[in-house]
């Protein structure tokens, strides 16, 4: 029985250089830790919820998102454009809570946010900063994601030095109607690159087969687990199917190193308010 990958131990050093990003942007010392979060390392398979507080509602964010690590999810992408910078540090600090130790976090487009909660690292769009001013605000050793559209932007990510690219549309998706679709050619392509893909849009239990026996290291999935009714069953299904696809598959070009992983133990999700 595999073992789920949590973030690794040791320390992730504070960047106090060129793009340090101040405490007195956001919010004041006073009210967040600035001890830094683990050292993050890449699960595998990776299983990414990215975030939609609408479709949360009228659950609270915070315990959606617990249940749905408690199924299975191991890597949380906070993705709210729409909130500003205040409350999106509010959301953040209170996802790292209940992902730490549990999940990783990252922020989509805000290295700032990121930094200043802690986060293990930035979601890039594919019109974002460069990675390497990312890496400037935030460490070295903290993830650096980009989202790609097409199979010359993987190459192209993976030059600059992503940690992982999230490819997609891959599937007709509910965040994207009547959207351009990749399909799974795209996933297959993209394995050449020697960087870990992350499959998005329109991710199911019964279509991750196809998505992990073309090459991807892992899905990212929104609605599938964020607007059913019960999340934590929802990424549950997800996450069997996932490992029961890796459990087909030799490691892909793409691919980060076979580590151990844990199937979810059938507990209580944490206690969370908001």
């Amino acid at each position: 029985m595999r073992e789920r990958q949590q973030p690794a131990g040791g320390r992730r050093p504070v960047n106090r250089g060129r793009g340090h990003v101040p405490e007195s942007a956001l919010l004041p010392s006073s009210q967040l830790s600035r001890v830094p979060s683990p050292s993050a390392v890449l699960p595998h398979p990776i299983f990414c919820l990215i975030t939609d507080r609408a479709l949360a509602a009228p659950r609270p964010l915070g315990e959606v998102v617990d249940a749905a690590v408690a199924g299975g999810v191991n890597m949380v992408q906070l993705r709210e454009k729409d909130v500003p910078t205040r409350l999106l540090v509010d959301l953040a600090a209170r996802l790292r809570d209940v992902t730490r130790g549990r999940a990783l976090l990252l922020v989509n487009g805000r290295a700032d946010v990121a930094f200043t909660v802690n986060a293990d690292g930035v979601h890039l769009p594919s019109d974002g900063m460069p990675a390497a001013g990312a890496r400037m605000c935030l460490g070295g050793a903290a993830l650096i994601g980009r989202s790609v559209h097409s199979v010359p932007e993987v190459a192209s990510s993976a030059r600059a030095g992503s940690d992982y690219v999230e490819l997609g549309t891959v599937f007709p998706s509910r965040s994207h109607p009547g959207g351009a679709t990749l399909g799974i050619a795209a996933i297959r392509a993209a394995t050449d690159f020697g960087v870990p893909i992350v499959a998005v849009g329109g991710i199911r239990a019964d279509n991750v087969g196809p998505v992990i026996e073309a090459g991807a290291t892992g899905i990212a999935v929104i609605s599938a687990v964020i607007a059913q009714a019960d999340p934590r069953k929802a990424a549950r299904t997800l996450w069997e199917a996932l490992l029961a696809a890796g459990d087909r598959q030799p490691p892909s070009r793409g691919e980060v190193a076979e580590r151990p992983m844990r199937r979810p133990s059938p507990g209580r999700p944490h206690a969370v308010h908001g």
